[in-house]
Parts: C-alpha cells; sequence; structure tokens
C-alpha cells in the first residue's frame, strides 16, 4: 500500500505527522484516548465515542482482525482513529477482516506512525481539546476551536422498539437506549430478562405503560445536561420502579434528583480503572468511557456508593428510597475485567423485591 502523508492538527496548534489507513478525507472532532491494551473492537463499536478522534494508547493495533459478533453496535460512531502501529496481516481463528478493511467500509479515516506516547501526554497535560485531520497542516484554527458535540444521544440511539426474548423469562425490564453497548441487554438476556429496548425520545408515561419489573439506563455520548427532556422523563419515573444506571445513564439519573455535572480535564477512558466499593472497602478494576462526571457534593437525594481510587471522582451512588442505583462504570465490561458483573444480580434482587419497594 502506497503511504500517505496526513496531518493532525491540535486546537492549541500542535501539528503531528502521519500516516493514512483506513477511509480517505479530513475530518474534525474531540481528541480523547483510551489505555485498553485489548477490545478495540468494542472501542471501535462504543456509542458513547460519537463526534471523537480516539488514540489507541497500547501500541499495535488490530491483530486479530474484526470479528462482528463482538461489536457493540451495528457500525462505528466515532469519527476518526489514531494508533501507532496497525496490523495489515491479523491471525486469529474468528478473524474476518482487516481493521483498514472496516474503517473503509464504514467511512472512518484512521491514521498510523504517530508517536501516539507523546500525543497522549499532550492530552493530559492541556486536557481534552479539538482537533482536525487534514492532507496538510490547518493554519485557520477557528472551526476547530469552534467545534462542539451536539444531539448526540438523538444520533446514537435506536429508532425502533426492539424485543430481545428468552426461554421462560422471569423478569421484564426496559432498556432505554441513549446510545447502548450491546452487551448490557446481553446480560440482562442471561439473566433471564425478557429485555425492551426504546429510544431516547420514549417518554416516561411510554415506558410506565410497558408495566415492566426494572428499568436500564444505558451508557451514551456527549454532555448529560444536553438532555433536559430525558432528565425531566427520569425525575418522573423515579420511584415507580426499580432503576440501574450505566455511565451516562448515571449522570442523567443524578441530575434527575438534583446533582450537578462537570466536564472532566481528559475523562476516565479504558480497562483498567480502580473503583472503591464505599460500604466493603473492595476496589474492582473497573471498564470505562467517560469525559464527564457527578459531582459527589451535589449529591443530596442519594448516599454516594464508589469512588475512583486514582482521583476520588463520584464512581456510584445509591437512592435506596426509590428503589435506584446507578454507576459510572461498565458492569457489562465488553472490552474489559468481570470484576463488576454482579451488579447485574444485584439489579434481578432489586426487581424480584417487587415494585411496591420503589
Amino acid at each position: 500500500m502506497k503511504e500517505e502523508k496526513v496531518y493532525l492538527t491540535l486546537q492549541n496548534g500542535q501539528v503531528y505527522e502521519g500516516k493514512r489507513f483506513g477511509a480517505r478525507g479530513d475530518v474534525l472532532g474531540e481528541l480523547v484516548f483510551t489505555t485498553g491494551m485489548t477490545g478495540y473492537i468494542e472501542t471501535l463499536t462504543d456509542p458513547s465515542y460519537y463526534g471523537q478522534i480516539v488514540i489507541q494508547t497500547f501500541p499495535l493495533i488490530g491483530n486479530y482482525g474484526m470479528i462482528r459478533s463482538d461489536c457493540e453496535s451495528k457500525k462505528p460512531y466515532l469519527s476518526a482513529y489514531i494508533v501507532r502501529e496497525y496490523c495489515e496481516t491479523p491471525s486469529n481463528f474468528r478473524c474476518e477482516g482487516t481493521l483498514d478493511a472496516y474503517l473503509k467500509e464504514n467511512g472512518i479515516p484512521g491514521v498510523y506512525g504517530i508517536d501516539t506516547r507523546e500525543l497522549t501526554r499532550t492530552v493530559r497535560e492541556y486536557g481534552v481539546m479539538n482537533a482536525v485531520i487534514s492532507s496538510r497542516p490547518v493554519q485557520d484554527l477557528e472551526a476547530v476551536c469552534r467545534y462542539t458535540i451536539r444531539d448526540a444521544v438523538r444520533s446514537c440511539t435506536c429508532e425502533k422498539e426492539t424485543v430481545y426474548e428468552t426461554k421462560k423469562a422471569k423478569r421484564t425490564v426496559v432498556l432505554w437506549d441513549f446510545g447502548a453497548k450491546e452487551n448490557i441487554a446481553r446480560e440482562l438476556v442471561r439473566r433471564g430478562c425478557k429485555v425492551i429496548r426504546v429510544p431516547s425520545y420514549y417518554t416516561a408515561e411510554q415506558i410506565l405503560a410497558y408495566g415492566a419489573d426494572g428499568l436500564m439506563l444505558t451508557n451514551g455520548p456527549g454532555d448529560p445536561a444536553e438532555n433536559t427532556q430525558i432528565i425531566e422523563n427520569i425525575a418522573k419515573i423515579a420511584g415507580k420502579l426499580p432503576v440501574f444506571g450505566i455511565c451516562l445513564g448515571h449522570q442523567l439519573f443524578a441530575l434527575a434528583m438534583g446533582g450537578k455535572t462537570r466536564k472532566m480535564k481528559y475523562g476516565h477512558r479504558g480497562v483498567n480503572q480502580p473503583v472503591k466499593d464505599l460500604k466493603t472497602g473492595t476496589v474492582y478494576i473497573s471498564s470505562q468511557n467517560h469525559g464527564y462526571e457527578v459531582l459527589a457534593d451535589s449529591i443530596t437525594k442519594g448516599k454516594l456508593s464508589f469512588v475512583n481510587a486514582n482521583d476520588n471522582t463520584c464512581e456510584g451512588v445509591e437512592y435506596p428510597d426509590i428503589n435506584a442505583f446507578t454507576v459510572q462504570f461498565h458492569p457489562e465490561a465488553c472490552g474489559g475485567p468481570l470484576d463488576a458483573t454482579g451488579l447485574f444480580d444485584t439489579f434481578m434482587s432489586m426487581m424480584d423485591g417487587g415494585k411496591k419497594n420503589a
């Protein structure tokens, strides 16, 4: 393959030279990094990366190819993908194609040959910033600085109701899709739940009309505070059935309960984030992908349950009076460790306790 130069221009004026792979074309986005050593397929297909240019810190990416059944959504939602080196000849018995071909098929530009360690240190030092990938360095940075991710949840949610059936379902769960990873539904089905996946724009009345045993608030992209209608609908539902929230769902529920969120300097993205259970003192290694946090001191209607062992940020809240709990990390963990999958069992116990406790 003929090498083609490409330039990454950051909004602070720094320029990095690399080479193209994947789809051709220029792209603008928010520059973030993820530290996962495995799970690049799940990273590529996690809707939470909507509008973002993702740096993969692990140096070699693509060595086990692309595997459709490992995808977390039907298509990638990130804007572009940056790696140190990509593998042109993957080797794995499940491999169905190359990373390069997958990016081309889905119109996602890729960049390789950049010193991703140096680039990641830049993001850590200055914080998340916008950037543009182009055939030549960009001189006028006005449009780059002005870029903002908007309507992220509406751009990633499903368009219609979808039902995941299982034999002899014991419970029914409404999965409110804000940009959900597929493995959340899989974990619920695995535990004997019929899952009804509904779009983000559904109202509280529509959701309550299902008469479900519980409600799952999923992960998703963007600024949680932008979703004012969803927050209003969550407030109407709270206390009427058991609720489990993950990632963006955690943030939206906190906002609905009067809490506050803010953008982090560079977020938590990877599969090695330690979270401490404040009840037991146990530390779990978790999978995470978020750029916003719930401010712990803004929580008045719930109780802090988990904190990040690195920076002490809020990682979970319990709302025992209304039979709800939320976590910032990903207990469905694809890719990532399985330490926290037991939280799905906690949700099952809440639902088995009956809606009378909500």
